[in-house]
């Protein structure tokens, strides 16, 4: 099921796109910073935006993935509120602040409760489709979606959306060789733990592939960025760990000092590790580039899951939380 979903990748992007030009989504010059609410699948998706925008944005940009909101979110704050099933428990929570400190609201998600109070309180929302049954394949329509909410609000020039364009083209072009080799990558993680390491550029990226080997491999890793990482973890590369494989997310532009720090890098942790792999981004910007590899590692996290013999949709120790949480 979940190599269904991942297949369905570009058809999802186009779909998104089409979502976000027939969204309603009033101009505001009187935004003095920006919050996303938002958890999980939900909740990257604006760590993304974030990111590709950052150069781009004159106003800061701050993701949270928690119960409250920081006290500067108030009537001058548009608060993207992002859950794919619209019932996320901390999101919900964080809206219902939102909306008693008087912030500008856009509502992103499938249904449920948080449509529901856009509804009643008469917010801007963007519905996207509710058929998907794993809210992890859904990044597609929040990335998307929030890009077009920042572009439609005048925050930002339509750069971004402009390059959307090309993606699905270049991961429909790129799939056959994606497959491949996400699947030796698989096998080359199947019985070890993958460390990940990038740039702050791929960031999102990064998190995103330990997130999906957590929920579709159903396996433990950790990742680390360049340069922050040479000033402390770097350190603790001492003993040698034939259980570890450390993967390096690069792109051919990444800055000019980070790429001879993560040549160093490579040259003392190849001697500690059992491989060392370097997965190359492809296309001619990061929102290309970063599409691109969420594509790879999403491949390489069901592929591995099937070498593990694990159902890549299962979530059951979330479903048991959120039952007991219910009781409490």
């Amino acid at each position: 099921m979940m190599n269904t979903l991942i297949e369905r990748f570009a058809e999802q992007i186009e779909e998104a796109i089409s979502i976000g030009q027939n969204a309603t989504i009033s101009p505001d010059t009187d935004i003095k910073n920006i919050y996303v609410a938002g958890l999980g699948g939900s909740g990257i998706g604006g760590d993304f935006v974030a990111n590709f925008l950052r150069d781009q944005l004159q106003v800061p940009m701050n993701v949270g993935k928690e119960y409250d909101i920081p006290a500067y979110v108030g009537p001058d704050t548009l608060c993207i509120v992002s859950s794919y099933s619209g019932n996320t428990e901390e999101t919900l929570a964080s809206m219902k602040i939102m909306l008693e400190r008087g912030a500008k609201m856009v509502c992103i998600a499938s249904g449920g409760k948080i449509i529901a109070a856009a509804k009643e309180h008469g917010l801007e929302y963007v519905q996207v489709p509710g058929n998907w049954p794993s809210p992890r394949a859904c990044l597609g329509y929040s990335v998307i979606q929030q890009l077009y909410v920042l572009t439609k609000k005048g925050l930002v020039s339509d750069t971004a959306i402009t390059q959307l364009q090309a993606v699905a083209d270049m991961i429909l072009a790129e799939e056959a060789g994606i497959k491949t080799e996400a699947e030796a990558i698989a096998q080359k993680l199947h019985h070890r733990t993958a460390v990940l390491y990038s740039t702050l550029a791929l960031e999102p990226v990064t998190v995103r592939f330990r997130q999906q080997i957590n929920e579709n491999s159903k396996a433990l890793c950790w990742h680390h960025i360049i340069p922050e990482m040479n000033h402390n973890e770097l350190v603790g590369w001492k003993d040698k760990r034939d259980d570890l494989v450390v993967i390096y997310l690069r792109r051919a532009d990444d800055y000019k000092r980070n790429q001879i720090r993560i040549d160093i890098n490579q040259e003392i942790i190849s001697k500690l590790c059992a491989e060392v792999i370097d997965i190359h981004a492809k296309g001619d910007n990061l929102i290309m580039q970063s599409f691109y590899l969420v594509h790879l590692v999403d491949w390489v996290s069901w592929f591995l899951a099937e070498l593990r013999g694990v159902d890549s949709i299962e979530v059951n120790v979330i479903d048991y939380l959120k039952g007991e949480l219910a009781k409490a």
